[in-house]
């Protein structure tokens, strides 16, 4: 019997960031109270952030989307007045304003806010992330699709498989927005069709199948009744027997790919597939993301539940 006892395994936690330490560490420094002199740290820390992602796009769009979201509109003015004519912060700018009208849940001065990604896009015309954030802002102000494509185009033509803009695109194509059931599953199985094996976008058609969930849940009545047997419906089988090898070493390596393993543990158990459950989570460790397992109620606690459950010797 070794003497300390057995080994602990870490306890899952909440994690933004994901298994991105270095972005944990400047979100850190975000939550902590942003007096004037730690504004200024702040700004430097986001700075070097963005930089260190370089053209990596897909982890620059995971960075943009945590540290917005922290942000707030006095650090992105200390950046602005440190680094007046360079491109990052014009960026990051558009992207706290965006976080900002989605927690209010209207765009407010929508055409300023439009006017910033544009700026931002001219700054630096490489970076699909100015694009991004006008392809949030459209979704909020539920723009036609005449404005929306040409957006998507300019996203494509920088980052062709970017996860936050299939993501964003199937919300827009959703029936509570300004789609229909027909035209998100013809976006999916479009992108299925073209997308390589092991991309950002390959947890998007369980990103369907968990948001046609959640419709018939929040709908209730009978709707609601009957939606744990969406779970049993050949498609949904046929999803998660595509999402079999995602814990296989290097299948997937975009920077969100503990969020989408999330997704796929939280579909297994649902669908009474628990054996390939354990395998999942054995693969996300201790850092849980707060969708879906909210939709249960406390996601720390859904996690913890549903994973012991998985876990627990038969």
């Amino acid at each position: 019997m070794p003497i300390f006892g057995r080994r602990r395994t870490p306890a899952p936690r909440l994690t933004p960031e994901l298994d991105d330490s270095d972005l944990g560490r400047v979100l850190a420094q975000l939550t902590e109270p942003q007096f004037h002199g730690r504004l200024e740290l702040s700004a430097v820390l986001v700075e070097q952030a963005l930089r260190d992602a370089g053209a990596d796009w897909d982890r620059r769009t995971l960075r943009l989307s945590v540290l917005a979201e922290a942000a707030s509109p006095a650090l992105v003015q200390v950046w602005r007045r440190q680094r007046p004519r360079e491109a990052d912060p014009l960026v990051f700018d558009a992207w706290v304003a965006l976080a900002q009208a989605r927690r209010e849940g209207r765009a407010g001065d929508h055409r300023s806010l439009v006017r910033r990604c544009h700026d931002a896009a001219g700054a630096r015309p490489e970076d699909p992330a100015p694009w991004l954030a006008l392809l949030g802002v459209l979704r909020l102000l539920r723009r036609p699709a005449e404005e929306v494509y040409p957006v998507c185009r300019e996203i494509g033509a920088r980052d062709p498989w970017n996860r936050t803009a299939h993501l964003e695109m199937l919300g827009y194509l959703s029936p509570a927005e300004c789609g229909s059931h027909a035209q998100e599953l013809d976006f999916v199985d479009a992108v299925r069709a073209a997308a390589p094996a092991g991309s950002p976008v390959a947890g998007l058609e369980l990103a369907l199948l968990l948001g046609r969930y959640r419709a018939a849940v929040d709908a209730g009545g009978v709707g609601a009744l009957g939606a744990r047997r969406r779970w049993d419906r050949a498609d949904a089988a046929a999803a998660l027997d595509r999402a079999r090898g995602w814990t296989e070493p290097g299948a997937l390596g975009h920077a969100d790919a503990v969020a989408d393993l999330n997704v796929l543990a939280y579909d297994l158990v649902r669908a009474g597939r628990l054996q390939e459950a354990a395998g999942v989570f054995a693969s996300i460790g201790p850092t849980v993301t707060a969708w879906p397992w909210r939709l249960d109620g406390e996601p720390l606690q859904q996690f913890t539940y549903r994973r012991d459950q998985v876990l627990a010797p038969r």
